[in-house]
């Protein structure tokens, strides 16, 4: 909507729409955006433990899937590739028979390492104090689910 001295105007009728501002925001949504699907790839179920395996050197798959418990073939493959995608891992075929694939962090990689640690040490250190307040918890959704 154009106001009387040719400026745009909000479409309530008030002042002038500050350009700049909507640049910003527009900015601002979009690197919230970018920085949601990041953290989404490194805050995922199995990432962390992928990229703490490696973090202690270059492994095979199948090193990989013994060392990381409970992470089947498929979500080890798909995660393995989300991180080389995002530049986290390095994916290296050796021309030998039977092909050998092994995998490592790149330096980008390692500087997730410190972040990936600190996490973990968190919840090992506050496991027992968050599964005493789950269980408190469901305790009092189980006593509110028998009073309705």
């Amino acid at each position: 909507m154009v106001g009387r001295k040719g400026g745009a105007v909000g479409q309530n009728g008030g002042g002038p729409v500050d350009t700049r501002a909507a640049t910003v925001l527009a900015i601002r949504d979009d690197a919230t955006c970018r920085v949601r699907e990041i953290l989404d790839r490194v805050g995922d179920k199995w990432t962390l433990a992928v990229v703490s395996e490696l973090g202690r050197g270059s492994h095979r798959f199948t090193e990989l899937r013994r060392a990381v418990p409970g992470i089947s073939q498929r979500m080890l493959t798909s995660t393995l590739r989300g991180l080389e995608r995002d530049g986290l891992v390095r994916r290296t075929v050796h021309p030998v028979v039977p092909p050998r694939v092994d995998y490592e962090l790149t330096e980008l990689g390692r500087t997730l390492l410190d972040t990936a640690w600190a996490l973990m040490s968190w919840a090992l250190e506050h496991m027992d104090q968050i599964d005493d307040a789950r269980q408190e918890y469901d305790g009092r959704r189980e006593y509110d689910a028998g009073r309705e």
